[in-house]
């Protein structure tokens, strides 16, 4: 047993990272237990000592001095209490030591089950003691073996974490034996009492720290990611800024000829990035993350930003399955509503032609168009497009023929609205 005592105080504390002291604190309440369960006439009053280097164990009980004992537990005469401390008097306890031969071996049996109830939650502590401070770190592991389906067990060393199916991107294969890089994203109990350190390679803030360490200048915060937005395995967005003036957020981040950003790429499996610069202006910020390509017409709404643009963008700016929109919504904080320029044309044509046939009075006044020049309303009225009617009346085709010059998709555009104007 003392062997085996020795044996454990070594792995717990070589394996584990549990301190001897408080391995054997575990044991000696432990086996306190199971000696008052197996030791006959020992009372309530229990000490174990346990030495930590040899394991040797001793149990002692209290008795207290009585002249006639009537609880044989909890009391010793002052005749036997005299054989054993001759100058000891009624009222003193004794303390006697009570190991028997075989309390090693019994005690052992009676103990284990409490021991390792024990050792599981000194385990625990020292997952929360190591890791909780963590949270938010990259950390390495090996991947150890695969349960409830594509759930992964990584080996961190001390202890095993979790990489759950729905942390890692669905594109992502990984095989028993392979490092891995992940966010620690939390350390939480489980049901049975137990730890768990759970893992994460889905999230946004595992990107943000891949390029502070990637990123000197992240690191001692000369420049900042200000936001944030991933879909995991497709693509991810951050804006940035810089501190100092002199030095370009989206360069330095990107790295001489792509070399920094090409290391998270690689350690990401290709996922796209896009690094923009960083303004608190959502439509300076919408503007930046759309570049190169630029907006033929847009309006800004409370929570929503509606847009026009070229065809040949059209596809771009959605992205595939409409998630780079929803990437640019959520970046933006507002919802993209994006138009193909013909699409927009075409409903321009038809309001138009709907109009021209409202009795409205007002559309035979003589023309006047809000924020158009003179110049081209006369051209407009020489082409003989003198009144609103006659001009939701044409098609882009005559404006274009007898209005040279005039775009009819401009001036549609500014009918409508001055129409809204007046009806709002």
């Amino acid at each position: 047993m003392n062997k085996d005592l020795v044996a454990i105080f070594e792995y717990l504390e070589r394996e584990k990272g549990i301190k001897r002291d408080l391995v054997v604190g575990m044991i000696t309440d432990a086996l306190r237990a199971a000696a008052r369960k197996s030791v006959k006439g020992i009372g309530e009053h229990v000490t174990i000592e346990i030495h930590p280097k040899t394991g040797e164990i001793e149990v002692f009980t209290q008795k207290k001095i009585v002249e006639k004992v009537t609880q044989p537990l909890e009391e010793i005469s002052l005749e036997d209490a005299r054989i054993l401390e001759p100058g000891c008097q009624i009222g003193q306890r004794l303390e006697l030591s009570v190991t028997p031969h075989d309390f090693g071996r019994i005690a052992a049996q009676a103990a284990r089950q409490i021991l390792t109830q024990k050792l599981k939650g000194a385990e625990r502590d020292v997952i929360y003691e190591e890791y909780r401070h963590r949270a938010g770190e990259i950390i390495s592991g090996t991947i150890k073996r695969f349960i409830r389906g594509r759930t992964i067990v990584v080996d961190l060393g001390k202890v095993e974490a979790i990489l759950p199916e729905r942390n890692y991107p669905k594109l992502e294969r990984y095989n028993v034996g392979e490092k891995v890089q992940a966010l620690l994203l939390e350390v939480h109990d489980t049901e049975n009492g137990g730890a768990e350190v759970i893992l994460t390679r889905s999230h946004p803030e595992f990107v943000s720290q891949l390029f502070i360490q990637e990123v000197p200048e992240l690191h001692d915060k000369t420049i900042a990611i200000e936001r944030i937005v991933r879909d995991a395995g497709y693509r991810t967005k951050l804006a940035v800024c810089s501190y100092d003036p002199k030095v370009d957020p989206v360069g330095t981040c990107v790295g001489v000829r792509g070399t920094r950003i090409k290391n998270i790429i690689r350690e990401l499996n290709n996922e796209k990035i896009d690094v923009v610069p960083f303004s608190e202006d959502p439509v300076q910020l919408l503007r930046n993350l759309l570049s190169p390509t630029e907006p033929r017409k847009m309006k800004v709404y409370e929570d929503r930003i509606w847009m026009v643009v070229n065809d040949e963008d059209y596809p771009t700016v959605i992205g595939k399955k409409g998630m780079n929109a929803r990437l640019i919504g959520q970046m933006i904080g507002k919802e993209i509503d994006v138009k193909k320029l013909t699409d927009y044309q075409k409903l321009l044509t038809i309001q138009m032609a709907e109009l021209a046939d409202s009795p409205e009075d007002a559309f035979n006044e003589e023309l006047r168009i809000e924020g158009v020049s003179s110049l081209i309303t006369q051209g407009l009225v020489s082409a003989g497009y003198d009144t609103l009617r006659k001009f939701m009346q044409a098609s882009p085709l005559d404006i274009a023929t007898k209005a040279p010059g005039v775009n009819y998709y401009d001036m549609a555009d500014k009918i409508l609205e001055q129409i809204r104007k007046k009806k709002g």
